[in-house]
């Protein structure tokens, strides 16, 4: 096991992104490891870039230097090209194939990237797995579990320096009790969509 282990989450506002990270440094504190958790949204109300960072073992802050990213989650295909600069060889990069399509894109003023260049462009920073987490979650019983969805594939590709069900719990324990099943599933669609 790695002695350090650097996770990037990044999405848009709104998806729970930041929610994400915050249970994924409960987990950590969970499994007793050490952990910094960071977070920078700007419009992430208007659904503008979020990111956070959460650094995991023996390290002293929460700032993933650049080409030193185990992982990159992403819950917008495009967003992950925002930080590919933290990524190497060996990192592995986790996105929802599903765009949230930005209001400049909606009312014409720009364009979209084909998916299918962004997905190809993304081959050359890590090993890519590529995720339907929106149809996960909604056949979960939710959409807004499209975070907790990436937590369960985050947890299938053996980065993190604890085991899956200590984030699982900790994802339980972290929803009212009527939607833990609903999470459950999320979780478990994640882990099995990295695996099959």
């Amino acid at each position: 096991m790695k002695d350090k282990t650097s996770i990037v989450l990044t999405g848009v506002g709104g998806q729970g992104v930041i929610t994400a990270s915050n249970i994924l440094g409960k987990a950590a504190v969970k499994a007793k490891v050490n952990v910094f958790v960071s977070e920078t949204h700007g419009m992430a109300q208007r659904g503008g870039s979020v990111i956070c960072a959460v650094r995991l073992g023996n390290v002293t802050g929460p700032l993933v230097p650049s080409g030193t990213a185990d992982a990159i989650i992403s819950l917008e295909p495009v967003e992950t090209l925002r930080y590919v600069g933290l990524t190497n060889k060996g990192t592995k990069i986790i996105t929802d194939i599903t765009p949230v399509i930005p209001f400049t894109v909606a009312t014409g003023e720009e364009e979209y990237p084909d998916l299918s260049k962004v997905f190809k462009g993304l081959q050359n920073y890590g090993k890519l797995y590529k995720i339907d987490a929106a149809k996960i979650a909604k056949d979960a019983g939710a959409l807004i579990t499209k975070n907790i969805v990436m937590l369960g594939a985050l947890a299938a590709i053996d980065v993190l320096p604890f085991k899956p069900e200590i984030l699982l719990d900790t994802i339980l324990e972290s929803v009212p009790p009527k939607f833990k099943e609903i999470n459950k599933k999320a979780f478990e669609g994640g882990l099995k969509a990295i695996k099959s």
